[in-house]
């Protein structure tokens, strides 16, 4: 299991939470909610202790966000495309993605850890600007891979008959470990 696997483990990304997640709504919410994310991580700073429900309220809308939405008719939209994507480029051991999305998502993943590096470094110095610079960089990065994301979505249609129908919106369209076609669960 890479690191990619393992964060969709680790929030307990389910075939229905992925088509959920799929819906631009959700993908949309969470990337606006940056920035307030943000705020809520310096809010102890600013306000002491009770800061630190604001940050427990981040978490938590950031493991309910692809849980609230229904899953979209479509996935044709760019942000949908992107979610999908991500799903194709976790299950790459299964069904082999072309080499230029590997790199593309190391590459995006590795900027976008070394942003958060820099703003974990940057908050504990409370050092306010280079710290949002360092966290709006690493967002950027990840807008980045989700745009690579999105096109493999594109690029992997057809090459897999499920990822064509998860463009197609046919959500009950998943897959096994193997890759195989499987039953919805």
């Amino acid at each position: 299991m890479d690191a990619f696997q393992g964060a969709a483990r680790l929030i307990g990304m389910s075939d229905a939470i992925w088509a959920r997640h799929a819906h631009p709504l959700s993908v949309w919410s969470r990337m606006l909610a940056a920035p307030l994310i943000f705020i809520c991580l310096w809010s102890p700073v600013w306000i002491g202790w009770y800061g630190v429900g604001l940050i427990g309220m981040a978490i938590l809308w950031m493991w309910l966000n692809p849980r609230l939405t229904p899953p979209p008719k479509t996935g044709r939209s760019w942000a949908s495309k992107g979610v999908i994507g991500e799903r194709i480029f976790i299950n790459r051991k299964a069904v082999p993605v072309p080499e230029g999305y590997k790199r593309a998502a190391l590459l995006t993943s590795t900027l976008s850890g070394l942003f958060m590096i820099g703003f974990v470094i940057a908050y504990i110095r409370l050092e306010v600007l280079a710290a949002a610079l360092a966290w709006h960089g690493s967002a950027v990065a990840k807008y980045w891979f989700v745009d690579r994301m999105a096109l493999l979505a594109e690029t992997m249609q057809d090459r897999h008959p499920v990822y064509a129908a998860w463009l197609a919106g046919d959500w009950s369209a998943t897959l096994d470990e193997a890759g195989e076609t499987a039953e919805s669960s």
